[in-house]
């Protein structure tokens, strides 16, 4: 009899080892299925239905310095660095020189040698102006004499008056051609001295051309700002890279820009899904992915009524939206990279759960919910969706939900 109660006390005890064997096996099992899945909590709270699209910073002013028109051969010698602090009237491209000095002595020589010509037909025209004074009163002189002396040779007999009258006719004669010379001088070196005038006032303007041309070669800050280079697309698109030293500019391309920062705004691209939701004047929160720790508020400017061509590959269209900032950051640059999120509407004391911890069943929405170790299916209706969150109903503030698809097995039956 006591060798059977030992007997059965053994049994006993080997199956209640065994039992919690068991036990503390699916247990470990439960455990570390729910620890291998991630989960998150079901948030109370503000809930922001809102519409997130990707774009850049933009300037809504600048101010764009451009290569100078009417100077050949723009070379770029130096550039100001890039992203640089600038400030009015720093001096910030500059260009080749050397040809244009060379020029400008060549056009200083034509000049003074132009000059030297017209000053040389100036003295020479008054020296004949001179001459040809004296000439005109020596021949008036005797035109005068001639004519005493046929007064007196008339007196005298007719004979010497008819001779008289003769010599009286040669030197009026001579007079009117010396009048007619000095009128031919006169015409002669005033076409002289004009044309002379005109070739020295070509070469002047050649060399004001060419000191502008010179002094066009440095290009000056508008203002102050950052400086910013700009593509250089001359040999095409596939080619592009910023101006530096080296490169040839054409009259008119716009080598860098400096914007003002002030005037900052995100242009990012919508959705056409996402167009009708969306009008001026909006909340936007602003996400610039180098300063991700600092939100900046922000207000819908404007969004385009139509789609815009785009030249990245694929080629898309979509529509523009433009954001102005409301908070300014110091550190943010044109071109930088960011999100905006415009805000449609604030639902208070909202339920909600990250947007991995939706999924479907038998095409209904359902959330899997941690229940002592394991997981339960629970369906739930959705309210609004962002691109984190979901604000759903059907589910306790408190609870834990699934971040992963769960296995059956580690469903609750």
């Amino acid at each position: 009899m006591k060798r059977w109660l030992r007997r059965a006390a053994w049994l006993l005890v080997v199956g209640m080892a065994i039992g919690a064997g068991v036990y503390g096996f699916r247990r470990i099992r439960s455990v570390e299925a729910v620890s291998s899945i991630p989960t998150a909590p079901v948030r109370v709270g503000e809930f922001l239905e809102m519409v997130t699209c990707r774009g850049e910073l933009v300037a809504a002013r600048s101010r764009q310095i451009t290569a100078p028109f009417n100077v050949p051969d723009l070379r770029i010698v130096w550039l100001a660095p890039a992203s640089s602090q600038v400030k009015k009237d720093d001096t910030v491209v500059r260009f080749d020189g050397s040809s244009a000095k060379q020029q400008l002595a060549e056009k200083q020589a034509a000049l003074r040698q132009a000059q030297a010509a017209l000053d040389q037909a100036v003295s020479h025209a008054r020296i004949t102006a001179e001459q040809d004074y004296r000439d005109l009163i020596s021949g008036r002189h005797q035109v005068e004499r001639a004519k005493l002396q046929m007064t007196k040779a008339e007196i005298e007999s007719p004979l010497k008056g008819e001779t008289a009258k003769v010599d009286l006719g040669l030197v009026e004669d001579k007079l009117r051609v010396q009048e007619a010379t000095t009128d031919l001088h006169k015409a002669s070196d005033a076409a002289k001295i004009a044309s002379l005038t005109r070739v020295r006032d070509r070469a002047q303007e050649e060399v004001d051309t060419t000191q502008r041309r010179l002094e066009r070669m440095e290009l000056k800050s508008p203002g102050d700002g950052v400086f910013i280079i700009m593509v250089n697309t001359s040999q095409g698109w596939m080619n592009a890279r910023p101006f530096q030293a080296g490169d040839r500019a054409w009259p008119g391309s716009a080598i860098a820009e400096i914007p003002d920062l002030r005037t900052l705004e995100m242009k990012a691209k919508v959705e056409e899904i996402d167009r009708a939701r969306l009008s001026a004047g909006q909340e936007v929160r602003l996400l610039v992915d180098a300063l991700p720790e600092r939100p900046l508020k922000a207000k819908l400017r404007m969004i385009s009524p139509l789609t815009e061509q785009n030249w990245e590959w694929p080629p898309t269209r979509n529509f523009r939206a433009h954001a102005e900032l409301i908070e300014f950051e110091e550190r943010m640059r044109p071109g930088m990279n960011g999100r905006m999120d415009i805000i449609l509407q604030r639902r208070p004391n909202t339920m909600s759960i990250p947007a991995k911890a939706l999924y479907s069943k038998h095409g209904r929405p359902i959330a899997y919910v941690a229940v002592g170790g394991r997981f339960r299916v629970v369906p739930v209706e959705v309210v609004a969706r962002n691109t984190d969150e979901i604000a759903i109903k059907g589910l306790q503030p408190g609870q834990s939900v699934a971040m992963a698809e769960v296995e059956a097995k580690d469903l609750t039956p």
